[in-house]
C-alpha cells in the first residue's frame, strides 16, 4: 500500500507508554506494508495544538486517532488501515 501523502506521528513526552505505542506502530505499519513513515513527535505544544489533553496520541494525516492508551496490534492496524 503506497500513501505518499499520508503522515503517521506518535505524539507523547516520551514515558515508556509512548515509546512502547511508538514501537507497535512502526511494527503495524511494517506488517501492514504501507509505505509511510513514522514520526515520533515529543513537542507539547504540537500535541496542545493538535487538541488532546492525554498522551500518547496516535495521529494519521494530522487528526488525533487514539488517544491516552496503547492498544494492541490488532486495533492500531485497523486505526490506520481506517484512516489513510
Amino acid at each position: 500500500m503506497n500513501n505518499n501523502n499520508a503522515k503517521i506521528e506518535v505524539l507523547g513526552s516520551g514515558c515508556s507508554t509512548c515509546e512502547k505505542l511508538y514501537k507497535i506502530t512502526k511494527e503495524a505499519v511494517s506488517e501492514l506494508g504501507v509505505a509511510v513513515k513514522v514520526d515520533y513527535v515529543k513537542d507539547v505544544q504540537r500535541i496542545v495544538q493538535m487538541g488532546p489533553m492525554q498522551s500518547p496520541v496516535l495521529a494519521v494525516n494530522g487528526k488525533p486517532a487514539l488517544v491516552g492508551f496503547t492498544p494492541d496490534m490488532e486495533k492500531i492496524k485497523k486505526v490506520i488501515q481506517d484512516n489513510l
